[in-house]
């Protein structure tokens, strides 16, 4: 077969064995030295990411990061995309990457008891590609309800982003929480020679053979072609796989074990041997197998999902076996650990690979490559002149947009309540689960946004993560770490890999200051169809710790309560605007920078907020994000009751009402006193914008009314705009 790898990567393959490779090792090394699987474009940026704080337990480099939260429990959680493969074939692409991130959960011994998803689609309304992006869309959702549904835990929260840059490659990252306790976690690690290497789950068979290094490559016109290289999932499967792996592990005879993730079996053997610096053999033989025929590269490499590799102690594999008999699924003996430091894969006795581990699964050839140029991007600096007709229709323009409209359509597919945790699920700024038997609950925060950091990759991406744990002090939460999704286009382009340098940067720079260490995450590359690169798009998932309690939430509760705004209400810089939802569905355009961040003044505000929710001085609270002002008060009004209010600014109307400045939190209560308080021991601006009333809602500025529109209103065209989009009436 022919190598994927570029020549002086297929030289350093021969100067490691020695020889020439054969067939199943060229295989191996082609999957293994993909960009999906060795990171070899982003590893020398990532490692200057911070991650360590004194909650980290473990960080980077193992299946999922895992932090402490007191009380002798962890929680484990990570955020993987499965983006080519849910373009190629959108219900199994994004069901498998359900079940790919689970593994990753429990694959560490922790129970996962939340998922979120952050999803990226091409305009519904497309002339072009409408049709095809709203099946993808569909296929997508349908996969993630599936699979999370069956499996049985709660899809909570996430995102959902339409642009036309996605139109050819739509983005699906997935988010897992797991919890467990200190005593409880597990390692990817072969240790103890002599000890036996076990597969158990599925059955191997042909379906996501070379998926790893397909999602390394761009599309062309013949992706289509691609459907085999995309896993098949069985969420039913892989229940059982849970509790099984789970007994098992407590019977104390397991002593490793590791996913069968991108790669298969090959990544599984190779990572385990070289993180604990030994050797494993196994004889493919002993394999369990659905189809005949299938050769030794097709078994290393079939990416079939619901299975694990376990490395357990000598003379103890009955117990284990015993346990996979009880749940009805395949456990055999297919190798034992060696003191080589090498893979060795036999095939009914004969080998036909032969490999240094480390030198596999660790020693890629790694790139620094060129990125000192200005990050692609052709949107003008300058901005256009602009001036609203009629201020309502605007807001109602934007409440009917795919980004900003209600995603109710699709998180209702979703069961969001399984395992009776969940306090505060989609729709909210975080969502919210509570630790059973203890009085710690986690906020869950996903992000992103790709007009930001097409702008500035770096300025943006500071600022979805101020925005993240904004999201999380709304309710209550101290952001405490962070996991990371990075989705790029062609690395191997300077101004494409000085986006994702750009953005890296960001997160260092953000993480820090507000203490989220990194302690995982996925780079995703090559997310480019003919030529056309997505814009950077860097997803950020960010857990904080609350007591728990009933939550505080975005909809204003009763009539005659003060809405006071926390941050200040806006800023003056019309070069600023050009990345708002104000700019895309109003003006129809892009230009000029992100909104300015100042991360001190921000994590004040976020500071002060969580004050004012702690004490249970809000009756609701909601983060100024996409849309601005005007559109963080009209989803305040999702529960019917509205307001009257004056927004008192020396800003034009547009820039007061839709700019998305940072660091402004709404809050309704019955103490504005206290509140202002708060705000003032925290030297931050804290205004009284009026109060809540019944059924309308109407934003002054002095003797001037800029918006009157009755709540019913506003409601309906937020929570029809999603199915509008989604069924298009042809005239």
């Amino acid at each position: 077969m022919a190598s994927q790898l570029p020549p002086d990567e297929m030289a350093k393959v021969r100067a490691i064995l020695q020889r020439e490779p054969t067939e199943t090792e060229l295989g191996i090394f082609n999957v293994m030295w993909s960009e999906h699987c060795s990171y070899k474009s982003s590893k020398i940026h990532l490692k200057t990411l911070p991650t360590e704080n004194p909650r980290v337990l473990v960080g980077p480099g193992e299946n999922a990061g895992i932090i402490d939260i007191g009380d002798n429990i962890a929680i484990a959680f990570k955020i993987e995309s499965h983006n080519h493969p849910s373009f190629i074939e959108p219900f199994q692409g994004a069901a498998t990457g359900v079940g790919g991130i689970l593994r990753d959960i429990f694959t560490m011994g922790a129970r996962p008891i939340a998922v979120m998803d952050a999803i990226r689609f091409g305009p519904l309304d497309d002339p072009q590609n409408g049709e095809r992006n709203r099946r993808i869309l569909t296929g997508v959702v349908e996969g993630i309800a599936h699979y999370g549904n069956c499996f049985g835990v709660p899809t909570v929260g996430g995102e959902t982003q339409f642009e036309a840059c996605y139109n050819g490659n739509p983005l699906v990252n997935v988010f897992a929480l797991g919890v467990f306790k200190h005593d409880e976690i597990f390692f990817g690690k072969a240790t103890g020679v002599g000890n036996p290497v076990i597969y158990v789950g599925a059955k191997t068979g042909r379906d996501g053979i070379q998926g790893a290094a397909m999602a390394s490559e761009e599309f062309s016109e013949n992706s289509a072609s691609k459907r085999p290289n995309v896993q098949v999932g069985d969420p039913f499967m892989e229940k059982l796989l849970l509790e099984a792996c789970l007994e098992a592990m407590h019977t104390g005879a397991i002593v490793g074990i590791q996913d069968m993730g991108a790669a298969g079996l090959t990544c599984s053997t190779c990572e385990m041997g070289s993180r604990a610096e030994t050797g494993i053999e196994i004889d493919l033989k002993y394999v369990p197998q659905r189809e005949t025929g299938m050769t030794p590269y097709e078994i290393m490499l079939s990416e079939s999902q619901e299975r694990m590799l376990l490395v357990a102690e000598k003379g103890r594999e009955e117990e284990v076996f015993a346990v996979f008999r009880k749940w009805g699924l395949d456990a055999a003996t297919v190798g034992v650990v060696t003191d080589t430091n090498k893979l060795i894969v036999r095939d009914h006795g004969e080998i036909v690979a032969d490999i240094p581990n480390r030198e596999l699964a660790d020693e890629a050839p790694l790139y620094d490559r060129p990125h000192n140029v200005k990050p692609y991007r052709t949107a003008p600096m300058e901005a256009p002149k602009f001036e609203s007709k009629d201020l309502k229709a605007d807001l109602l323009t934007m409440l009917a947009s795919g980004d900003l409209c209600s995603k109710r359509w699709i998180w209702q597919q979703y069961d969001y309540t399984v395992r009776t945790n969940t306090l505060a699920g989609p729709g909210g700024d975080a969502a919210i689960i509570r630790i059973k038997e203890t009085d710690t609950s986690i906020a869950m925060s996903l992000d992103g946004n790709g007009r930001y950091c097409y702008l500035d990759p770096r300025e943006g991406t500071k600022l979805l993560i101020a925005e993240c744990c904004r999201n999380l002090s709304a309710v209550g939460a101290e952001p405490v770490a962070a996991t990371n999704n990075l989705n790029f286009g062609n690395p191997e382009r300077p101004e494409i890999m000085a986006q994702l340098v750009e953005s890296i940067q960001g997160i260092g720079e953000a993480c820090r200051f507000f203490d989220t260490p990194i302690t995982g995450g996925n780079v995703s590359l090559y997310n480019e169809t003919l030529g056309e690169a997505i814009w950077p798009t860097p997803v950020m998932g960010i857990v904080g710790l609350m007591k728990t309690g009933l939550p505080v939430t975005i909809p204003f509760k009763n009539e005659g309560r003060t809405v006071m705004l926390l941050g200040g209400v806006g800023s003056s810089d019309e070069t600023r605007m050009g990345g708002t939802q104000y700019a895309k569905n109003v003006l129809k355009t892009i230009w000029g920078l992100p909104p300015a961040l100042d991360m001190d003044y921000e994590k004040r505000v976020q500071t002060a907020t969580r004050e004012v929710v702690r004490a249970g001085l809000a009756e609701s609270s909601h983060d100024v994000g996409a849309g601005g002002l005007a559109v963080a008060l009209a989803e305040c009004c999702a529960n019917g009751i509205g307001a009257a209010l004056e927004v008192k600014s020396t800003l034009r109307p547009e820039l007061a009402l839709f700019h998305e400045g940072p660091s402004r939190v709404l809050v309704s209560t019955t103490s504005p006193e206290a509140v202002e308080k708060i705000a003032k021991a925290h030297n931050i601006e804290c205004v009284r914008l009026g109060v809540t009333m019944k059924e309308q809602l109407r934003i002054d500025d002095s003797s001037k009314t800029l918006i009157d529109v009755p709540v019913k209103q506003l409601r309906e065209v937020w929570e029809l705009g999603l199915e509008g989009l989604l069924h298009p009436v042809h005239v």
